[in-house]
């Protein structure tokens, strides 16, 4: 472990690059972004290989006898487990195995060493027991699995900030992303003082411990959602043109019935993309929204909406819109007084009280239907 593992370093410290560049990435779906994930997989599992022909690591030995600088070796499994999910294969199931096996080998070798907490030694005895249908919490009870997720989420952040704390004295930025950008650019900044080298490692193989097993548990609950799935049929020579054809965007006359264009080609824009630089720089207009008081006032809202009107004003507005017919009801039977200042109004009601009596001289009462009595 003297000579060695200064290949097994250049190998890890290559895929750490390109792991770190795929997270800094947006479309995870581009063809490029793939072709860069498929070569830190092979960055790390040459890394394996290698470890394994050295036999850097060894069933014989304790957790002492790995030097600082080696324990970061110690996680190559877990971040082939990492970038092998990231995989946008459709078919899923061979991905979750594999990503699985490897995550499986990352707490095997813990376990070898002792690294492993007791809860931790427990959560993974429960997941050797039950593979299939391993979880990090209660499948029954939806209040102990509510429960066993927010101590889970205290635990994940409890151990980032012990994380933090290892490397703030000795790099002294504030920022967690400056931080982790100074060892980046400076790996070497910690090797003079070995014990906080060894406490830092340590800390995060704890911390990637903790999300091991929550990737198990999703691991388990999408392997057993697609044991139900029905088998994906081969896609025949007309889907596969059709799909072609989606995924061009435009066809060959340039006409595109989509609305938006692809990730992709917005991120090529300058549409998308972080809105400001690593020196604080604009990169392009943003608008400042007001989301975080627009939430605090919707969190004590009813689920219903409230009206926006009262009665009268909503009857006020359909009689306005003619949805209100008036008239009807007792009152319509009542005559209004007549205005005897109105002298054609006056007329009227005489000549037709007239009409009326000569009606009914011409027409005496029962000379309508005689039942042909004569």
């Amino acid at each position: 472990m003297t000579d060695s593992p200064r290949n097994v370093r250049t190998l890890f410290d290559s895929g750490n690059r390109q792991r770190k560049q795929l997270e800094s990435s947006y479309d995870a779906n581009s063809s490029t972004y793939q072709e860069n994930l498929r070569a830190a997989i092979s960055t790390f599992e040459e890394c394996r290989r290698l470890a394994d022909e050295i036999s850097l690591f060894s069933q014989n030995e304790s957790l002492e006898d790995i030097s600082s600088g080696d324990l970061q070796y110690l996680l190559i499994s877990y971040y082939l487990a990492e970038l092998i999910l990231r995989n946008n294969n459709s078919d899923r199931k061979p991905v979750l195995n594999q990503a699985q096996t490897f995550y499986e080998n990352y707490l095997n070798l813990l376990d070898t060493y002792g690294v492993l907490s007791t809860s931790n030694r427990k959560l993974y005895e429960s997941y050797l027991d039950n593979r299939k249908a391993f979880s990090t919490a209660s499948t029954t009870d939806v209040a102990a699995r509510r429960e066993s997720k927010i101590k889970r989420f205290r635990q994940e952040k409890e151990l980032k900030g012990k994380l933090e704390a290892r490397i703030l004295p000795y790099v002294g930025i504030s920022d967690s992303n400056g931080r982790q950008q100074y060892l980046a650019q400076n790996p070497t900044a910690l090797q003079n003082d070995d014990s906080a080298l060894r406490d830092l490692h340590i800390a995060n193989i704890n911390l990637c411990t903790h999300r091991t097993f929550q990737s198990l548990d999703i691991i388990s609950q999408e392997l057993q959602l697609l044991a139900f799935a029905p088998p994906a049929s081969p896609p025949s020579s007309e889907a596969l043109a059709v799909d072609k054809r989606e995924r061009s965007w435009r066809g060959k006359d340039g006409y595109s019935e989509r609305l938006d264009a692809p990730l992709s080609q917005l991120v090529a824009g300058g549409k998308a993309g972080p809105i400001l630089s690593k020196d604080g720089k604009p990169l392009k207009p943003f608008v400042l929204l007001d989301r975080r008081q627009r939430i605090q006032e919707g969190v004590f809202k009813p689920g219903h909406s409230l009206p926006t009107m009262t009665i009268d004003e909503y009857l006020e507005e359909e009689k306005r819109r003619g949805g209100m017919i008036e008239g009807g009801g007792e009152k319509s039977g009542i005559r209004p007084d007549p205005d005897e200042d109105n002298i054609d109004k006056a007329d009227e009601e005489t000549i037709k009280a007239r009409e009326w009596d000569e009606f009914k001289e011409t027409n005496p009462k029962g000379s309508g239907n005689t039942l042909n009595k004569g």
